[in-house]
């Protein structure tokens, strides 16, 4: 619907054939989607395959590799038509392995490309709070049509544009579309004149905004590609490349390697052409045939596929994550979840189930159940005063809106009250939206010509407002209130007052000499698997911090239900922190486990603190008020169910069964994760410290290049392809939350790792010099060649076996736990017999004895049996 903000509010109902109670029937829903189409952008501009396939041509290693190509084939061609010895067989082998690295970079980035589409298509099922036939329900993001009624409120994101239709005190942060810094005031009466730009459409809501404060009712006008942020999207629709710092760590570890590389290659072309000038065998063939060995032989130093592989990687263990409920928004989760030590949590929804149930009610000086409340005033107070909605389907409740609110709406139902017969009778004047910084809601209704406002809020704030309560009354109620607390009771007061007129005056000007009607005892009960999740995080290393909006008596009791708490770990009020230097809180939180009473600014604080002593911080929560510090963690973590959008903007990774114990899961991922990086590392530096130093040893020594140009890129592949990836992909270790976690600055190549990479990849390189000097394998000397060859790549197939396990782990004990792994390498190995015994014609190999095929196998298998002799003596020793 075009130039909705120019329509007054009963113009644009008529036109989507409506009303404000009603709502759309499942009739025009249908006809409104095929008439504006689905609330999902749809791409145009995707990258052609030509782009992609340049792309991946042009990085580094390629070019360096396609000019030895180019070289190879113009030497044979010369060699050709001057009746020389020619080989256009390793010229198509060079471009074949070209083409295979094009390809396998252009497929591993598609499945990484997928594997994030996929994820925002989970971002999709957002629920959203809209009315249908008469009735409010729940629906996905993707399902809202033009002409639906959306309930809008403090925290929502709007996934819509829309024409507001009602307002409470509305403000929306539109600094996401227009750049408006500042929250902007919104009202539905305003009918805007043609000219208006749209950060001035005062009575307009768009796509991707927030509601910052207050809340509201609007129809929809525009969904999909069809919105102001689609329109921008349609822009920006080719899909962002972003790497992570731990891909960036990997890229510089890989330009390191390439300079040294590189310096190798450069030393042992010098060493031939002094060689043939020495041996008087100068001439274009030999020094040709040095130069292409040293191009591809810096190909094979280089591991060019760590960061394809760290992408990959991610990406699949990204999906998986979302299996186990943990959806990552941001890759850079995936890596930091691994390392933290301190979960700061919220209470509400995180540490509890966010199941409100009213218990008890005092009123009228005694505790009675929701069932027998007849005071009209407090049911008017119930459902009101609220933006709550319920449904209820075979006997279960499902809640639309805040649970606390949607709790009291069920107590009035169990008082045979219905909450929507009461709304439809009440003349709301003017309704005071719950804030965090006020602590109460309050709304005017004209009731029989008289102005009432009701009032409800935090407990002890409604005590202090009323005057109708003796001083005796207001202690018997305080130690009432005390107790109900400490035993991790929710409470809410409600006070109403009759007012003479209503003008232009304040929520506080009118909250005061209030009549104090009474308060509801609210129960929360703990999640099932917290206790649980509470004690592996303890054994994992991480310690648990709760910051609550709770006073300090249910925080308490919570936190010592959960044993928490002890003369080492103390609970405390925000405003005995707040008074505290920045160091002097820092020493305080070494010891500080429970921060009660806590604002949007305490729990920003003390994470900032936090990590400022070294720290690796994640902050859970569902509230909006919980948003800014989720936001400066290292891993912001939502609540998918209970959540509020603002805080699934903030955050990092949404929980989509709001279940703690999934955060450990998670962690335990990202620690894996971490640990399968460190896996094929260890791989690829071994065979990358292993082929440069036999090659240089080889020439040195005066022998020929050990290997063609071709078996040195069939050496490539198998160290940047499967064998490494599938490395990558090794199943998370039950025992990895036993494990201490990465400090924030570790480098990921510890000091373990690099003496097993020096150990394997000097051990393999004396093996193969020996063979090279003594032919102990008793190979004839047409085979001495191939012999070489096929022993260094068994050696790299059996060595990833030992870089499975990065500490003195036994390689047998998990040895059937990667079933890819064994599936890879039976693949691989296949393949080398396959080279080996029929590739004559393009590797220049010949075939090999059953015997010698033993024999080496036998010979590579040591590298295995070193590895578990040096962890055996470290166990022992």
């Amino acid at each position: 619907m075009k130039h909705a903000f120019m329509m007054s509010q009963e113009k644009i109902l008529k036109k989507a054939g409506t009303n404000e109670e009603r709502g759309l029937t499942k009739e025009q829903v249908q006809s409104s989607r095929k008439t504006y189409g689905a609330n999902s952008f749809v791409r145009h501009a995707r990258e052609s395959m030509a782009k992609k396939i340049w792309d991946a041509s042009t990085e580094p290693m390629l070019v360096m590799l396609i000019f030895a190509a180019i070289i190879t084939l113009a030497v044979n061609i010369t060699r050709y038509f001057t009746g020389g010895e020619y080989n256009f067989l390793e010229c198509a082998g060079i471009f074949a392995a070209i083409i295979l690295s094009v390809a396998i970079t252009i497929v591993t980035e598609g499945k990484s490309a997928k594997a994030f589409e996929a994820l925002n298509k989970l971002n999709e099922d957002t629920l959203i709070k809209v009315i249908r036939d008469g009735q409010p329900q729940l629906v996905t993001q993707k399902e809202i049509v033009v002409g639906d009624l959306l309930l809008i409120e403090t925290g929502d994101k709007i996934v819509a544009d829309g024409r507001l239709l009602s307002s409470n005190d509305l403000s929306v942060d539109e600094s996401a579309l227009t750049g408006e810094s500042l929250p902007v005031k919104k009202q539905a009466d305003v009918v805007c004149p043609e000219a208006t730009p749209v950060a001035e459409r005062k009575n307009m809501l768009y796509s991707g905004c927030f509601v910052s404060a207050g809340s509201g009712k609007m129809i929809v006008t525009g969904v999909g590609n069809a919105t102001e942020f689609g329109q921008i999207a349609q822009e920006l629709s080719s899909i962002e490349k972003t790497t992570t710092p731990l891909q960036e760590k990997l890229d510089r570890l890989g330009k390191g390697i390439t300079v040294l590389g590189a310096s190798a290659a450069a030393i042992v072309f010098l060493i031939q052409v002094v060689q043939f000038v020495m041996n008087h065998q100068m001439n274009l063939n030999t020094v040709s045939d040095a130069f292409i060995t040293s191009i591809v032989l810096i190909v094979a130093a280089v591991p060019e596929g760590l960061p394809t592989i760290v992408a990959v990687s991610l990406a699949l263990n990204i999906i998986k994550m979302s299996r186990e409920n943990a959806l990552v928004k941001k890759m850079i989760a995936c890596e930091t979840i691994g390392c933290i030590n301190i979960i700061c949590s919220d209470k509400t929804g995180t540490l509890t189930e966010n199941r409100m149930t009213v218990q008890q009610i005092y009123t009228n000086k005694k505790l009675i159940e929701p069932e027998k409340l007849k005071d009209p005033l407090l049911l008017h107070n119930y459902c009101i005063n609220s933006n709550a909605n319920i449904k209820e389907e075979d006997g279960t409740w499902s809640f639309i809106g805040n649970p606390t609110e949607c709790s009291l709406l069920v107590a009035a139902k169990k008082a045979g009250v219905d909450y929507r017969t009461l709304r439809k009778e009440a003349n709301i004047v003017r309704v005071f939206p719950f804030s965090s910084q006020n602590k109460d809601m309050s709304t005017i209704v004209m009731e029989d010509g008289k102005l009432i406002l009701y009032t409800k809020g935090n407990p002890e704030k409604i005590l202090s407002l009323c005057q109708n309560v003796s001083e005796e009354e207001r202690e018997k109620i305080s130690h009432m209130m005390e107790e109900f607390q400490s035993k991790a009771g929710r409470l809410l007061a409600f006070a109403h007052k009759e007012l003479e007129h209503f003008d232009k005056e304040t929520q506080e000007e009118l909250e005061q000499n209030l009549c104090y009607d009474g308060f509801v005892v609210i129960s929360d009960p703990l999640s099932e698997d917290v206790y649980e999740s509470i004690k592996k995080c303890q054994s994992a290393g991480i310690e648990v911090k709760m910051l609550t909006g709770d006073n300090i008596r249910t925080a308490r009791a919570i936190a010592n239900e959960l044993h928490m708490l002890d003369e080492n770990h103390i609970a405390v009020e925000a405003s005995e922190i707040e008074t505290m230097s920045d160091e002097e809180l820092k020493e305080a939180l070494k010891k500080i486990q429970v921060i009660a009473r806590s604002t949007p600014l305490v729990k920003m604080r003390v994470v900032k603190l936090l990590k400022e002593d070294g720290n690796v911080v994640a902050v859970t929560g569902d509230g909006i008020n919980d948003a800014p510090a989720i936001k400066h963690a290292d891993v912001g973590i939502a609540m998918g169910i209970a959540g509020t959008e603002v805080t699934k903007e903030a955050s990092d990774m949404v929980l989509l069964d709001d279940s703690f114990s999934t955060i450990i899961k998670a962690v335990q991922w990202g620690r894996g994760i971490y640990e399968n990086f460190k896996r094929f590392i260890q791989f690829q530096l071994t065979v990358n410290v292993s082929s440069v130093v036999v090659v240089i040893a080889s020439i040195l020594a005066g022998f020929p290049a050990p290997f063609t140009a071709l078996e040195l890129l069939w050496i490539n592949i198998i160290m940047d392809g499967p064998p490494a990836l599938t490395l990558g992909l090794e199943p998370i270790r039950e025992d990895l939350l036993k494990h201490a976690p990465t400090k924030r600055n570790e480098s990921i190549i510890s000091k373990k790792m690099l003496v097993r990479i020096f150990l394997n990849g000097i051990y393999i390189s004396v093996i193969f010099m020996l063979q090279h000097f003594t032919n102990f394998l008793g190979a004839a000397k047409e085979e001495e060649a191939t012999v070489l060859f096929t022993l260094f790549v068994l050696f790299q197939l059996f060595n990833a076996f030992s870089c499975r396990e990065l500490d003195d782990t036994p390689m047998f004990k998990n040895i059937l736990n990667n079933k890819l792994m064994l599936g890879v390498f039976l693949l691989v190995l296949i393949l080398q017999a396959a080279i080996t015994q029929f590739g004559t014609a393009v590797f220049e190999t010949v075939p090999l004895s059953g015997m010698m095929w033993v024999k080496m196998i036998l010979t590579s298998l040591t590298v295995i049996v070193l590895n578990e002799i040096v962890k055996a003596c470290k166990r022992l020793f």
